[in-house]
């Protein structure tokens, strides 16, 4: 029986958060990939509290140009955000997207802003 793409990325998911906990001092970068849109947040798993979060939805975030270049702004920005409350290491979780396209230009929109994951 063949197993869908989201069952694939949660068995994924699954897996990859045994190992990837934030803290206060290095919290978890989660990401979210809808057909749409793109959601990244900054979380300390300890507390349970979102410290940090961006989204293409957000104002600051332009909408022009494809949905890679507005994943790089969005990496941008949650890196600004980020080093204004204090934070400069991160654990990237990619939520058990592959490491490509999108969430790849996230990653390194998120390192220009200053983020060291």
């Amino acid at each position: 029986m063949a197993v869908s793409k989201q069952e694939r990325r949660y068995k994924i998911r699954k897996r990859v958060r045994k190992s990837i906990t934030g803290t206060a001092s290095r919290p978890r970068l989660s990401v979210y990939r809808s057909n749409k849109e793109i959601y990244a947040q900054l979380i300390d798993d300890v507390e349970g509290k979102t410290i940090v979060a961006a989204s293409s939805r957000d104002k600051d975030v332009s909408v022009e140009g494809d949905k890679s270049k507005q994943a790089a702004l969005v990496g941008k920005s949650l890196a600004e955000k980020a080093v204004k409350a204090g934070v400069e290491t991160i654990s990237f979780d990619r939520g058990g997207y592959l490491y490509h396209g999108r969430v790849k230009s996230l990653a390194e929109g998120a390192r220009e802003g200053g983020l060291k994951f």
